[in-house]
C-alpha cells in the first residue's frame, strides 16, 4: 500500500502543477478503489493532501508574482460558510450516494477543463505569427481588448461570490480543491491571464481546505499512514508539474486530463449504482 501512495501521490501533484488544480478530483476516487479508504474517510484525507499541496505550490506561484491576492481572499471568505455546511452534509450522505454525486462533479469538471482547452487553444492562436503579422497589434489588441475589458464592479464582485460559495461547498462535502471550476472562471470569466489564474486558484485551494479540515478536526478518522506518503509525492509532484506545463501545451494537457476525467466517472458511477441496487 505505501508505494501504491506514494505513485499516486505523485500522479495527483503532477496534475495540480501543472494545471493549478483538477488533480484533487483524482484523490477521493484513487483512495477509495486503489487504497480501500471509506468515502468519508477519503474525503478527510483529500483535504489534508490537497491542502499541503496547494499551501507549497501557491507559494512557489507568489513569488513569481502570479497571485491576486485581494481576489483569492475574497473568493475564500465568500467560501467559508459554504465549506462548513458541506462538512457537516458530508457526515449524514450515505458512502455510495456521495460518490454518485463526486462522479456527477467530474463530468462538470470535465467539461470546464475542456472550455478552458478551448480558451487556451484561441488564446495561442491570437499571439500566433499568423494573427499579428500585417499590423502592430491589430488581432492581438483586439483579443486583449476583449478579454481584459472590465466588468462592472458589482457583477464582478457577484460572479466572485458565487463561485466561492460553490467552490467552498465542494471542498466541505467533496473533499476536492474546487480548482477546476475556479480557473474557468478566472480566465475567461475575470479575463486573468492563465499563470495568475493557476496562482490564484492555488491560494483559495489552499484556504478552503484549511477551513473545511478544522471543521473536521476531532470528528473525523484520518488515516495517516496513507495520507503521509500520498502528500509526500504529491507535493514533489506539484513542483515537477510546473516543468511539464513548460513542455507541453496547456490545451493538450487539459484535454486529455478531461477525457480521464469522464473514464473515471464513469468507473465511480457504476460501482455506486451496482453497490446500491
Amino acid at each position: 500500500m505505501l508505494l501504491a501512495a506514494l505513485g499516486l501521490g505523485l500522479a495527483v501533484g503532477l496534475v495540480i502543477g501543472a494545471l493549478g488544480g483538477g488533480g484533487s478530483i483524482l484523490t477521493v476516487p484513487l483512495l477509495v478503489f486503489a487504497l480501500g479508504l471509506s468515502a468519508q474517510q477519503a474525503t478527510s484525507a483529500s483535504l489534508v493532501i490537497v491542502g499541503v499541496t496547494a499551501v507549497v505550490a501557491s507559494i512557489s506561484h507568489a513569488r513569481g508574482k502570479n497571485t491576486r491576492w485581494r481576489t483569492g481572499l475574497l473568493l475564500a471568505a465568500a467560501g467559508i460558510p459554504a465549506s462548513v455546511l458541506g462538512t457537516r452534509l458530508n457526515r449524514l450522505v450515505d458512502e455510495n450516494v456521495l460518490l454518485l454525486v463526486f462522479a456527477a462533479v467530474m463530468l462538470v469538471a470535465a467539461v470546464g477543463m475542456l472550455l478552458r482547452s478551448a480558451h487556451e487553444h484561441d488564446e495561442d492562436d491570437s499571439f500566433s505569427p499568423r494573427g499579428s503579422s500585417d499590423s502592430a497589434g491589430g488581432t492581438v489588441t483586439s483579443v486583449r481588448t476583449a478579454v481584459d475589458a472590465p466588468a462592472p464592479r458589482g457583477s464582478l464582485v457577484l460572479r466572485l461570490v458565487t463561485a466561492g460559495v460553490v467552490i467552498g461547498f465542494l471542498t466541505g462535502f467533496l473533499g476536492v480543491g474546487g480548482g477546476f471550476v475556479l480557473v474557468p472562471v478566472l480566465v475567461i470569466g475575470l479575463g486573468l491571464p492563465m499563470p495568475v489564474a493557476v496562482g490564484t486558484s492555488l491560494l483559495v485551494i489552499a484556504l478552503n481546505s484549511g477551513v473545511a479540515l478544522a471543521a473536521r478536526a476531532g470528528q473525523d478518522e484520518f488515516e495517516w499512514a496513507v495520507i503521509a506518503p500520498f502528500t509526500a509525492t504529491a507535493v514533489a509532484g506539484s513542483l515537477l508539474g510546473k516543468k511539464v506545463a513548460d513542455r507541453v501545451r496547456a490545451d493538450t494537457l487539459t484535454r486529455a486530463f478531461a477525457v480521464l476525467l469522464v473514464l473515471v466517472a464513469g468507473y465511480v458511477a457504476i460501482r455506486a449504482v451496482v453497490a446500491l441496487s
